[in-house]
């Protein structure tokens, strides 16, 4: 492992550059490869076994690109893929979102737990295991969410609808009296302006929830592994990001540089065969 070679993320589309921004922000030595799999977003609704077999084979594909580490920027990917990753390449680290994510709400003092999250990730129990072996006493309620990826990957976070689909989610966690909320997706921190929106209204003024956002605890935890192997990118390096796509390149890095707010440098059509891994 060099500690030049870039770090791997992906995601179903661009929800994952909500990581990639905490690594620009936290560890802007490192270079990035981004790879979004818009060609079959979102994931929520699909069947886990086909998930699994996208998220190994971008995995694949990071590793032969000579990716040090990959962050399965996605959580429905780090809930039925993560462990299968790890015994496929022992040899690099391969993180996911979902424990990194507990592990912050506890460490806000998080003791009734709402997860925002898509279908998959909800039926999976993910965060509900997770919680259970960190903070066993947390109450967790999850609610799946299949109306915000597609807000989100359009382009209408500031909406009417997305305000109407934020209240429709948040109610049941009101309703739990959930005093810390985790955007269980990494798609969600893009509506982060609604959710606090309609939070307020339907939550008392001195019981506001926190919204805890997997991605910076994720990163934190990349460091932390980059920094045992001696394989962080040296202080002042000059970081170069590349991004790669299942779909149209152009769309999508048009979709990129308006999450990013900045200019990228191209984006790369790559096809992949989940079947090569099953």
């Amino acid at each position: 492992m060099s500690s030049k070679s870039p770090i791997g993320v992906f995601d179903s589309g661009v929800g994952g550059l909500s990581v990639a921004r905490q690594f620009m922000r936290l560890l802007p030595s490192e270079s990035l490869l981004y790879f979004a799999d818009t060609a079959h977003v979102p994931y929520g609704g699909r069947p886990l076994d086909e998930v699994r077999g996208f998220a190994l084979s971008i995995t694949d594909y990071l590793i032969r690109s000579g990716a040090k580490m990959v962050v399965m920027a996605c959580n429905i990917s780090s809930a039925v893929a993560l462990d299968e990753a790890r015994k496929l390449y022992p040899k690099t680290p391969i993180l996911g979102v979902i424990v990194p994510g507990v592990q912050a709400a506890v460490k806000q003092g998080g003791r009734r737990l709402g997860v925002l999250a898509t279908q998959g990730t909800v039926s999976s129990g993910a965060y509900t295991r997770a919680a259970a072996n960190l903070a066993p006493n947390a109450v967790v309620t999850e609610v799946p969410c299949p109306r915000f990826v597609p807000l989100i990957e359009a382009g209408k976070t500031e909406t009417v609808e997305a305000l109407n689909a934020a209240r429709a989610y948040l109610e049941p966690l009101s309703r739990a009296s959930c005093d810390t909320i985790i955007l269980g997706c990494t798609h969600y921190p893009f509506l982060i302006n609604a959710l606090s929106h309609e939070a307020r209204d339907l939550f008392s003024a001195d019981c506001l929830p926190r919204f805890v956002d997997p991605a910076q605890e994720t990163v934190r935890e990349a460091a932390a592994v980059l920094a045992d192997r001696s394989a962080v990118a040296p202080a002042g390096e000059l970081a170069c990001h590349r991004y790669f796509t299942s779909a149209d390149p152009d769309a999508v890095g048009d979709q990129i540089e308006a999450f990013l707010g900045s200019r990228i440098d191209g984006c790369n059509h790559v096809s992949l065969d989940p079947a090569r891994l099953s």
